[in-house]
């Protein structure tokens, strides 16, 4: 059988055997390295995804791959019921990164948010005194924060909410980056207001200057607490640790996953302090494999990197030579640009073409990329790309929207 004809027969079977909950790119990757990868068929892709952010140092981080390595030879898991000796070391190392005094392990994003929003609902119970069963979330729209039940009860997206209800209550949703209108929202049942720093699944968007401060601000003075998902935003991706610091502003709770697992485990964590996490104890909530040993170690390393700022200050030298290189592409055919650090979400004049349509285009000239909400694209590189092949991406751009790309 020829390469192209296993590539077609291994499509063929994952959409005959899988439920079709992803509509991917018909490409078949078979290896990785850096910002590279390579299909079954041999050919090469800059990889301008990076797993959503899970891949932001690179696949195959040799730092990463030989401390997941060494614990894959000692033990990989052994669940809560006991201690283990990386559990300890990865969250002490962890809150210290965030400035916070607790860790609790999960392992997937949406499993973090679901924590989070537990953990806060329990806080106003026990220690604002909210009525029993009347907790209320605030959240925003364009929002995303996973697909479980209780997260598609808030989301403003109708292809992840119809036919999934009944929904889950206690969640009211406000216009982003619009301060009065969160004011005007919150009440005596508010017990958090949960947001994304800079909304990624909404087309990498980032809010007003002075919004998140204004947040906190709000929260300080009508007792709520603030909690930030940074998923998507955080752990070097925007130029710094959490997308946060851009406003000097500290959350109540972070939550964090994908680049946590260093792009080889699934590791997530909500960090806070004693007097928010503190409320949670045995029995209340858990999981099998959340900080597990084989999580830790990889969860270690990715601490242990940040800690130096390198890779924040990489995120920013690197963004700025994207967005650089994205502002020459202003009059063919792009409407706008958004993102900060090395994430950037791009609006394609839709009479062009549609995001779906460019990334299709983008993957004949040698570039994996993701569409979000018709004609919007999103890059988000590994930040051990180089200027040279930021530079690939921004060439292969201009090819895709003028039509003067080639098919490979």
């Amino acid at each position: 059988m020829t390469e192209t004809g296993r590539a077609t027969e291994l499509i063929a079977l994952t959409e005959r055997s899988t439920a079709h909950n992803y509509h991917p790119l018909p490409v078949v990757i078979a290896d990785g390295e850096g910002a590279w990868v390579t299909d079954v068929e041999g050919r090469r892709y800059l990889d301008c995804l990076a797993a959503y952010s899970a891949v932001n140092f690179g696949h195959r981080n040799p730092e990463i791959v030989a401390a997941v390595r060494e614990q894959l030879d000692r033990v990989t898991l052994t669940s809560r019921a006991f201690h283990h000796d990386q559990l300890g070391p990865f969250a002490r190392e962890l809150a210290d990164l965030a400035g916070k005094d607790l860790v609790l392990p999960m392992n997937t994003g949406a499993e973090a948010v679901e924590t989070a929003i537990k953990v806060a609902r329990k806080w106003g119970y026990e220690v604002k005194g909210v009525p029993e069963d009347q907790a209320t979330i605030i959240v925003a729209d364009g929002n995303f924060h996973g697909r479980t039940i209780s997260i598609i009860s808030f989301s403003t997206d109708a292809t992840a909410r119809t036919h999934f209800g009944p929904f889950t209550p206690g969640f009211r949703v406000v216009p982003y980056g619009d301060p009065p209108a969160l004011a005007d929202a919150i009440d005596d049942t508010t017990v958090a207001v949960l947001i994304e720093p800079i909304q990624g699944e909404a087309g990498v968007v980032v809010p007003p200057d002075g919004y998140l401060s204004q947040v906190r601000q709000l929260c300080d003075a009508r007792g709520v607490l603030f909690v930030a998902d940074e998923i998507q935003s955080g752990l070097g991706r925007a130029g710094t640790t959490f997308a946060c610091d851009h406003e000097d502003v500290i959350p109540d709770l972070y939550i964090l996953g994908k680049a946590l697992g260093g792009g080889i485990v699934p590791v997530s964590a909500v960090v806070g302090n004693n007097d928010v996490l503190g409320v949670i104890h045995p029995g209340e909530h858990g999981s099998t494999f959340g900080g597990n040993p084989l999580a830790c170690a990889a969860g270690r390393a990715v601490v242990s990197m940040l800690s130096t700022g390198t890779w924040q200050r990489t995120a920013t030298e690197l963004g700025r030579h994207l967005f650089d290189g994205l502002s020459q592409l202003a009059d063919k055919g792009l409407l706008e640009v958004r993102g900060r650090g090395l994430w950037a979400g791009i609006d394609i004049d839709p009479d062009l073409m549609s995001g779906r349509q460019a990334c299709e285009h983008l993957l004949a000239e040698g570039i994996l990329a993701k569409d979000t909400h018709g004609s919007t694209i999103r890059l988000a590189p590994p930040l051990v790309i180089t200027a040279e092949e930021i530079d690939l991406v921004v060439d292969a751009l201009f090819r895709v929207l003028t039509g003067k790309g080639a098919a490979r």
